[in-house]
């Protein structure tokens, strides 16, 4: 099969025959339909610094999929021949304390396919049966492979109820894109999102944003005017930019909810007094999914109508991979989507 690979510890990915993997015990065989670009494929493919600490070439990358399950191993019995299926890509031991108490998106030794196993950035991956989750095959396949990132902006936005609040969302990335777009279905009052790309803003206009505001062009503060001088009820911070981190905690309302997803690139400092304590502010960190309630609740919002349409900008054959990667580094687009 053709697969995706990280070949040596430098810039850059090729795209080479490997041999088609086998299903095990607990196993199946995907035969991959679509998977998408995401930020950590993109500090992959650059082999930045954190890459650098945490990919072991060679590896075939991605984890964000839809497909066809083509062969199942011994002792699955969840999971058939011919299902349509995505992904949760964050592979976790089942042991810990974490797992055992019902918060396995936390696990403490959880392993992230296209990372520590071989991705989906190919014809066909290899999987735990546990892992998969039975899809529509209604959702056409370039937005059920995005169920995974979008279960991100699920988590996020939906950690505590939103219903008829007031919102900003800092970053319109694609997962502060799908979180407009999951706060616009779940009734939120007021979506107020902000990014220094015009584009962006654009396309979160699209999905439900009321106002949107570019911080190098516009007043930051119109926050408050929109609010009425009192601040949004949730702030969503989706970029891991250290002044839009402080944004959400200026512009979050007394006694309102911050939720933090986006990954700085480094340490950032905090007024834990001002913007936080006196505030008396709940703080929210996020990592993945709620396992797998987070993918029953992402199946109920489609149902109520969410619609991601706008967020698929670009779609490409796998060969075109460096295509992608080239629009996602100019931020020129929402999601890219490569078709094995």
């Amino acid at each position: 099969m053709r697969g995706l690979i990280k070949t040596k510890p430098e810039p850059g990915l090729e795209l080479q025959e490997v041999a088609k993997p086998e299903a095990g015990a607990g196993q199946v065989i995907v035969r991959v339909k679509a998977t998408s670009l995401c930020g950590t494929d993109h500090h992959i493919y650059r082999w930045d610094e954190w890459a650098q600490s945490r990919i072991h070439p060679p590896r075939i990358i991605g984890h964000e999929l839809c497909g066809d399950v083509v062969e199942v191993g011994p002792d699955v019995a969840s999971i058939s021949v011919g299902d349509f299926v995505a992904a949760e890509s964050h592979l976790t031991c089942g042991v810990c304390f974490q797992c055992r108490t019902g918060s396995a998106h936390v696990c403490k030794n959880y392993r992230i396919l296209g990372i520590d196993e071989d991705g989906s950035c190919a014809e066909y991956v290899r999987l735990p049966a546990r892992v998969l989750w039975k899809t529509s095959r209604d959702i056409p396949p370039e937005f059920a492979c995005l169920q995974e990132p979008l279960g991100n902006s699920v988590h996020a936005a939906l950690v505590e109820d939103l219903t008829g609040h007031s919102v900003l969302i800092t970053g319109c990335g694609p997962t502060g894109l799908f979180a407009a777009a999951v706060a616009r279905t779940a009734g939120a009052g007021l979506i107020i999102a902000s990014d220094i790309s015009d584009y962006r803003l654009g396309l979160v206009k699209a999905l439900g944003a009321d106002h949107t505001i570019n911080p190098k062009t516009d007043d930051m503060d119109s926050v408050m005017r929109l609010t009425n001088g009192e601040g949004v009820d949730v702030a969503l911070e989706m970029s891991g930019n250290p002044s839009a981190i402080h944004q959400c905690f200026r512009y979050v309302k007394n006694g309102g909810r911050v939720t933090l997803f986006g990954i700085p690139e480094g340490q950032v400092s905090v007024d834990m007094t001002n913007e936080i304590i006196f505030k008396g502010i709940r703080v929210y960190g996020i990592t993945g999914r709620r396992l797998f309630e987070t993918w029953y609740r992402l199946a109920g919002l489609f149902k109520a109508g969410l619609n991601i349409r706008p967020v698929v900008t670009h779609t490409l054959p796998l060969e075109r991979f460096a295509e992608g990667f080239d629009l996602v580094a100019k931020g020129q687009c929402g999601k890219v989507v490569l078709f094995p």
